[in-house]
């Protein structure tokens, strides 16, 4: 399976000057500590889709011999809708923010979407009190299956109509960096 990796926040909840991939947690880019999750998983190969506000990460990336597409910067949603053209599907899409992921936890995922006899499309969530019991941010939440859940910003995008959920209270998935306090939390966790 493919990987996409949305690397086009400014990181403007961050308050800081560096491109949100580009922030350092534990003295490494956040998105880096993605790619070697990635590259430590299953994932046959990586695209990473940029947009005009992150010509740093793209000059990053491609420093690493890394394919990119460039989106327009429309919003995560509308990003991802040009990105998948770029790979195919089943394709995992992973935000850049998730410095605490892992191979294992990518594969996790990935046994997960195959489990059924086609790949189903995949949407990771951490319950909503597992961040709050953090001190992660949880800027979106919403209720599914009677509970209060956060989408963890790891997703299995498929050509089905069959959609589930993957709950996990596993913090390589609680923590995507949003803000200052959620670097320290996952330096804290590194």
């Amino acid at each position: 399976m493919d990987a996409l990796v949305m690397c086009g926040g400014r990181g403007t909840r961050l308050e800081t000057e560096a491109e949100k991939p580009l922030f350092p947690v534990a003295g490494r880019p956040m998105v880096d500590r993605v790619l070697d999750a990635l590259a430590a998983s299953r994932i046959d190969s990586v695209t990473a889709a940029v947009t005009p506000a992150t010509p740093e990460t793209a000059a990053h990336l491609d420093a690493r011999g890394l394919d990119t597409v460039e989106t327009p910067g429309a919003g995560y949603v509308s990003d991802l809708d040009v990105a998948l053209d770029a790979v195919e599907t089943p394709a995992l899409t992973v935000a850049a923010d998730l410095p605490l992921l892992d191979g294992a936890a990518v594969n996790r995922v990935l046994a997960h979407a195959a489990a059924g006899s086609v790949t189903d499309a995949v949407q990771v969530c951490v319950p909503a009190e597992l961040k709050r019991q953090l001190g992660a941010s949880a800027d979106t939440t919403y209720e599914r299956d009677g509970r209060e859940v956060a989408p963890a910003g790891v997703n299995v995008v498929a050509d089905t109509d069959t959609e589930t959920m993957f709950l996990s209270y596993d913090v390589r998935y609680a923590v995507n960096v949003n803000h200052l306090d959620d670097a320290v939390l996952a330096e804290a966790l590194l």
